[in-house]
């Protein structure tokens, strides 16, 4: 299957006859693959490296930034996330993609065929796209555009895709459109994940974020959450619960052992996962999960 994951990537643009619209493109594709590899850059910086004024950069940003690539905020251009602010898709899918694939092909692991699963618009949830065809029959309901075209010929998979205001920023759908189709559901399950685990509590940037993913929550009968190490070492402003309210949280075996201690004395179902960075391999570890 063919990665539908957005990257910063300007190729489609065809190349003008117009030399100074040539210029333009090439020195945009530049700066997204600039900030994309350094998370965040001061826009005066950005003016100094490219030679350009302040209304151009403005202009170049502004248009990366509608098509979800980066995001603006006070004198800043930023891929990488803040407390108040999430990273872009297509910066997060470039991050620990080892221990993310790990973690979600230990959740596609626990779907049964003929169930209904939430899929939210998460790039670790996404991995588990590639798994799906081996699960089937299922009925997958997902707010995330770039899940809805990765599943959209699997057979033997019934897609639902939610409506809502769409986003470019995370290819997703959300809001009170979104929210509402979802409570007026009942699924076996959803899988979910967070911008920062801290205090033993799921945190997310964006609360129009956190309302979708908490309609999903409400409405599955068994939540799982999907998280690799650096949640750990992130924050994030709202909250949406403690991890011990999940059936099962699956870990990469990245997490430092104090952190899975704290865990585990919260009472927290978890399961750790190998991934390939991981040395030596060991098999998976359930830890107080009697859910599956």
């Amino acid at each position: 299957m063919s990665d539908p994951r957005p990257q910063a990537d300007l190729s489609s643009d065809v190349l003008p006859t117009d030399s100074r619209h040539a210029r333009q493109i090439v020195r945009r594709q530049m700066i997204a693959e600039a900030v994309l590899a350094e998370g965040t850059i001061r826009i005066e910086d950005l003016t100094e490296r490219f030679g350009i004024s302040l209304m151009t950069a403005h202009r170049d940003l502004d248009e990366l930034a509608s098509r979800g690539l980066l995001r603006k905020t006070r004198g800043v251009v930023s891929a990488a996330p803040t407390p108040l602010v999430e990273a872009s898709d297509a910066w997060r899918v470039t991050r620990q993609q080892d221990e993310k694939r790990a973690v979600a092909a230990a959740a596609a692991a626990l779907i049964e065929p003929g169930q209904s699963a939430f899929f939210d618009d998460s790039t670790t949830v996404f991995e588990m796209a590639a798994h799906l065809p081996a699960r089937v029959p299922l009925t997958a309901i997902t707010n995330s555009l770039v899940l809805m075209n990765a599943l959209k010929a699997t057979p033997d998979i019934s897609l639902l895709g939610l409506g809502g205001q769409f986003q470019p920023w995370c290819n997703a759908f959300m809001g009170p459109v979104t929210t509402t189709e979802i409570r007026r559901m009942r699924a076996d399950l959803c899988f979910i994940s967070m911008a920062a685990i801290t205090d033993g509590q799921a945190f997310h940037q964006s609360p129009e974020m956190v309302e979708v993913k908490r309609a999903m929550f409400d409405s599955a009968a068994r939540k799982i959450l999907l998280a690799d190490h650096s949640k750990f070492e992130r924050r994030a402003l709202h909250a949406l619960c403690p991890l011990r309210d999940f059936d099962l949280v699956i870990l990469d075996d990245g997490v430092p052992q104090r952190l899975i201690s704290q865990l585990q004395q919260e009472k927290v179902p978890l399961l750790l996962v190998p991934c390939s960075r991981s040395a030596p391999r060991t098999p998976a570890i359930v830890l107080e999960s009697e859910h599956f």
